[in-house]
């Protein structure tokens, strides 16, 4: 017959337990403490003048802080993401789809927390930088910001530079 203390200890063992399984399965919801994505310098490996001319451009700070600021918002650190992009267009970002691509990312941003007029500002931008830019399918057919975008696109035409 188990002691009394023992048949005590054993429920308070299987709780203890099961709160820390519990534990590892739960999310904190705070990502923007997270540390951002590793910063590294892209250099080419190869040598020889065939390779060389093979080799795509080096990345420039501006297309750093591009990639950089995509990841974040990936990985749901919005207010260092915002923070990336734009210190991307900051540094100057010369492809005009880069351009677009930082505004579109901020253009998010802005439409899931509700800033509608920031929103449209910032995909104004986007079309302004690349006549061409449109978003992917995917993506247009998001509710939030989906709407905000077609009605953009089919009213106006993008402003001259």
């Amino acid at each position: 017959m188990p002691s009394h203390r023992t048949s005590l200890l054993r429920p308070a063992l299987s709780l203890l337990v099961l709160v820390f399984l519990c534990s590892a399965c739960v999310s904190t919801g705070v990502k923007e403490a997270e540390t951002p994505p590793a910063r590294k310098t892209i250099e080419p490996k190869e040598t020889g003048e065939a390779q060389k001319a093979a080799t795509p451009a080096p990345i420039d700070k501006a297309q750093q802080e591009l990639i950089y600021g995509i990841a974040s918002y990936e990985n749901g650190s919005y207010k260092l993401a915002v923070r990336q992009l734009q210190g991307a267009l900051a540094l100057g970002l010369e492809a005009r789809k880069e351009q677009a691509s930082a505004h579109k990312y901020l253009a998010f941003m802005h439409c899931v927390s509700g800033r509608e007029r920031l929103c449209r500002e910032e995909f104004r931008k986007a079309l302004d930088a690349d006549a061409s830019f449109d978003l992917s399918p995917a993506e247009a057919g998001h509710p939030t910001w989906g709407p905000i975008f077609r009605k953009l696109k089919t009213s106006n035409k993008p402003a001259s530079k």
